[in-house]
């Protein structure tokens, strides 16, 4: 039945002159049909009329078809798709509407993920040009349609065969000439194939494409040395991307990039992203290896961290969080004695006051630089994380408290964050019990009252909950009381509450 109604929609709409509300009335029969369904209703249908009517300067007929073929070619197989759609689809990457190129380029890309359909696109020298080009439209989702199409072609032998080792090669870097943008959008293609196995970055790197965005590091414009070093940070995310860079000499290039900034008033446009380059091959490798190795990384994190630009505060704070976020991280810190320790006294202030963004971010910074896993809490490292929270403030537990209280959800999920990381250690529920109506404020679930507030402080009580310690240290009663809310889940009412606030009203 559902296929003659289709089939019948079809026909009329082949012969009308303005088929809008057939079209219309197409598009309501194919959306109503469940896909598997479909699948068997479509099956030899007359596509080819919906196909021929994006052949129109009405904007609205184009969207109704391409509506209507969105949902029929999901449900066709790729090598339907691949067999008898070729052509079609191939037009449709030269359509002058993006979502028409959009619909083509998401079908080819289903087509080069089938080890069976991607044949009929290797073998189509036109169409692969057609998804290169469509990376240089002005349309930015155009663009990213065709750079993962081509990301999914790449995942076989025979798919980097053709972008690397024939004529495409050649198609890529004429594109590539098209402008910066789009010579970006290249390079952040060619990233993404690198970084899915050792044998994908051979390939990029005999294409010459890796070189070529590794010599743009150190060119004259700056905001083209930023975007570069995000590229590259992007590459070094991968372990065989890192062993690359580094017998390239990346990171020592990198490293003088930072000392050579101190010169370069212009630095503050690149200097953030190469912070962020060995903040991230600190957590990937080893925070010790890396800050020893590169001590103008640390150094520097630390400059910016004292700097009075919101920009290198910001990019500070988040490396300081992901350095103190391990274990050997926080030893590292350590170290720097009486440095780390102006640091540290600096996020305190941020915290305190100041743009609610920065305080935010310091907050998230401090909580992971106290966080210890259960596992983790030695007594040396549980001495530390101590005397860094003791350094915060003369009186840590209300300078986080006073946070807490302040009208902004954001502020008050960060001090929380800070206290569940504390809540797991001896020394955090010492401090706990010991602060007066602290106990009766992680019980008291009027605090917070958005989503977000009721999961973190639920988060809180969670970390209570499950220490070995905190049934000793805070007392059965406060424990059961935190079981109770525990198993009572993050957004429970109590019926009490529902009834006084009604009396109320």
């Amino acid at each position: 039945v559902m296929a003659a109604s289709i089939e019948s929609l079809l026909e009329e709409i082949s012969g009308v002159e303005d088929p809008i509300e057939e079209l219309q009335s197409l598009k309501t029969a194919v959306l109503s049909i469940p896909v598997s369904a479909l699948r068997d209703s479509v099956s030899g249908q007359r596509l080819n009329v919906i196909f021929s009517l994006l052949n129109s300067n009405q904007r609205e007929q184009v969207e109704l078809c391409v509506d209507i073929l969105e949902r029929i070619l999901m449900a066709l197989s790729p090598t339907c798709l691949a067999q008898n759609y070729r052509v079609e689809l191939q037009g449709g990457l030269t359509h002058p509407n993006q979502t028409v190129k959009i619909l083509a380029l998401t079908q080819i890309g289903r087509i080069v993920e089938h080890p069976d359909a991607v044949t009929e696109i290797l073998n189509n020298h036109d169409i692969l040009q057609a998804v290169i080009h469509c990376i240089g439209e002005e349309m930015m989702a155009v663009a990213k349609q065709a750079i993962q199409t081509l990301s999914k072609l790449s995942h076989s032998k025979p798919g980097l065969d053709k972008l690397f080792q024939s004529d495409m090669l050649k198609v890529m870097k004429d594109v590539m000439a098209t402008s910066d943008i789009v010579r970006y959008r290249i390079y952040e293609l060619v990233v993404e194939i690198s970084s899915m196995s050792p044998i994908s970055l051979g390939y990029c790197a005999n294409s010459s494409l890796i070189s070529q965005l590794l010599g743009e590091l150190t060119g004259d414009d700056v905001l083209i040395r930023a975007t570069a070093t995000e590229m590259v940070t992007t590459l070094a995310h991968s372990q065989h991307g890192r062993q690359y860079l580094a017998q390239q000499g990346i990171m020592d290039k990198i490293s003088n990039m930072i000392r050579g900034a101190e010169t370069d008033p212009f630095s503050s446009l690149y200097l953030p992203g190469l912070v962020k380059f060995f903040g991230n091959l600190a957590i990937m490798d080893s925070p010790q290896q890396v800050c020893e190795t590169y001590p103008a990384f640390q150094n520097k994190v630390f400059e910016m961290a004292l700097d009075p630009d919101p920009v290198m505060i910001g990019v500070a704070l988040d490396t300081l969080g992901l350095l103190g976020s391990s274990v050997e991280g926080k030893q590292v810190l350590q170290k720097t004695g009486e440095k780390f320790k102006s640091v540290l006294l600096r996020m305190s202030q941020l915290a305190s006051a100041g743009a609610t963004d920065l305080r935010v971010r310091s907050l998230d910074a401090i909580s992971q630089l106290l966080t210890l896993q259960p596992e983790q809490q030695t007594e040396d490292l549980l001495a530390l994380t101590e005397s860094w929270f003791h350094l915060l403030s003369n009186h840590p537990m209300d300078m986080i408290s006073n946070i807490s209280t302040q009208p902004f959800p954001e502020l008050h999920c960060g001090a929380l964050g800070i206290f569940t990381a504390i809540a797991t250690q001896p020394w955090g529920q010492k401090l706990m019990i010991s602060t007066p109506s602290f106990m009766e404020f992680v019980l008291d679930r009027s605090t917070g009252q958005t989503k977000e507030a009721k999961d973190a402080k639920f988060a809180l009580v969670g970390s209570l909950v499950c220490s070995s310690t905190a049934a000793e240290i805070l007392g059965s009663q406060h424990y059961i009381r935190l079981k109770t809310y525990l198993r009572e889940g993050p957004y429970y009412v109590s019926a009490v509450a529902t009834v006084s606030t009604e009396g109320a009203d």
